[in-house]
């Protein structure tokens, strides 16, 4: 597919897919939805991370409502199902770790899609934004299941009916993000953040994203038991191998993601 609403830069085991519509703050249309899709699933294929940040000052003010006025017909159940669902499974099943460096406003989905991430990162001037009710309408793009998640329920229904602005300082003390760092070296700070990850054990990133997120629904004794199985087959890895001979030698380890 050629993207004509993100672009897509893949080197030295780095992806970073850019939101690329900053006339319209990135807001979200079909186009702009199957093309990040696809670029998720080309990233987590061929790179051992996956960032995705935005073009100009905000990183994705969300639905693009000029498309939903101009079209005929709007079916926003259809929308959700089968445009942002298979973006959100994307973002979520993505075998490498997915970053989202939010370098301006996320309003709407767009806050959604860049929670849906599993380490977000915010320069100190973005925010977040449920602004859905404010149009009559709940928080979508999967932001009922991940608000109460990220930030608990009680935050989670004011954010949604009050449609305030939470600043991304007010999201890492709220714990609804990994951290907020100054504007300054924003880009600079995110790009390290994401080799570190690129050098890292992607087998074991991989395991850990899916270990955490099935303790949301497990118990327990399920959890404890996913838990046994998971690290009994990564005890069994090149990685956890190549981990424990590296520490004992006391050298860098090189992981091969096996």
């Amino acid at each position: 597919m050629e993207y004509d609403t993100i672009t897509l830069v893949i080197e030295d085991g780095l992806a970073v897919l850019t939101l690329n519509r900053p006339e319209k703050m990135n807001a979200l249309n079909t186009r702009m939805r199957a093309e990040m899709a696809d670029a998720v699933g080309r990233a987590g294929q061929e790179a051992r991370v996956v960032v995705m940040t935005g073009a100009g000052k905000a990183f994705c003010s969300g639905q693009d409502l000029g498309d939903r006025v101009n079209a005929d017909n709007i079916d926003l159940e259809r929308t959700l199902r089968d445009e942002y669902e298979p973006l959100l499974r994307a973002i979520v099943d993505c075998p490498v770790p997915v970053i989202s460096a939010v370098n301006g406003p996320a309003a709407g989905a767009g806050a959604n899609i860049a929670l849906a991430a599993d380490v977000v990162i915010a320069a100190q001037s973005a925010y977040f934004l449920q602004a859905f009710s404010r149009i009559g309408l709940i928080p979508d793009a999967g932001g009922s299941y991940i608000l109460p998640r990220a930030m608990g329920l009680p935050k989670a229904i004011g954010a949604a009916m009050f449609a305030e602005k939470i600043t991304a300082e007010q999201a890492d003390a709220w714990g609804m993000i990994w951290e907020a760092v100054p504007d300054a070296g924003f880009e600079e700070h995110w790009r390290a953040r994401a080799r570190h990850l690129a050098n890292g054990p992607t087998l074991s990133y991989r395991e850990i994203k899916a270990l955490m997120r099935a303790s949301l629904a497990n118990s327990f004794e399920e959890q404890i038991a996913l838990e046994a199985r998971t690290q009994g087959a990564l005890g069994r890895s090149h990685d956890y191998s190549e981990g424990v001979r590296s520490f004992l030698e006391k050298r860098k380890p090189t992981f091969e993601g096996r």
